[in-house]
């Protein structure tokens, strides 16, 4: 086993956290001076994109879905110290910037609430892991930024679920419960759905057959 692979993904799954943490941040903050102001929240959320991409992060959403993109049976192992990482991460920057206590009855219950239906919660999943990839395919191939500052604020602005901002709410929050682990793994099962669809279907549709 590759003890120094492992340990540097784990690092840099940290390092994405905290980017997304900030993005996080700066969306509950743009709410606290108004509501109304979401919208560029959402836009200026896109820093953890743009963090990840600039300097090589490990961020689940962003590596799940080259899954199958002739990647070892190890990228699962991975794709957990992922997870594993992005938690820290965000753990580490809600300690530095806790929610304000009037976002927590609303923003946290309601997706607590969200749990009496967990196929809903995977659809959101779904469709922001869609969007992950493309931001992600975009920058990998184009090197262009531009797929994380569309797809971000649309993910957010449609209500969709990011795991890893998730992880960084309820920990701003402080909410550390069962019910919060399961709001994560299913909205994590979503972003890894959302975000294999293009690629299998690329491959569908434009690998040459024999």
């Amino acid at each position: 086993m590759d003890y120094q692979h492992y340990l540097k993904c784990f690092i840099r799954a940290i390092l994405a956290g905290m980017g997304i943490g900030l993005g996080g941040a700066v969306l509950l903050g743009t709410m606290g001076i108004n509501p109304e102001l979401k919208w560029v929240g959402a836009i200026l959320f896109s820093i953890g994109l743009f963090t990840v991409f600039t300097f090589g992060l490990d961020l689940y959403t962003g590596k799940v879905g080259y899954m199958f993109d002739d990647k070892p049976w190890t990228y699962g192992i991975d794709l957990l110290i992922m997870l594993l990482g992005n938690f820290v991460g965000t753990l580490l920057i809600a300690q530095c910037m806790p929610m304000a206590d009037q976002f927590v009855p609303g923003f946290i219950d309601a997706k607590i609430a969200m749990l009496d239906d967990p196929v809903k919660i995977v659809l959101k999943g779904i469709f922001c892991g869609i969007l992950m990839f493309i931001a992600a395919d975009v920058y990998k191939t184009k090197k262009s930024y531009l797929g994380a500052f569309i797809c971000v604020p649309t993910f957010i602005l449609a209500g969709s679920e990011h795991s890893i901002a998730d992880m960084f709410y309820f920990c701003s929050a402080g909410v550390f419960s069962v019910d919060a682990l399961i709001f994560i793994i299913l909205v994590a099962l979503g972003n890894a759905i959302g975000g294999v669809i293009i690629p299998l279907c690329r491959k569908y549709m434009y690998e040459e057959t024999a």
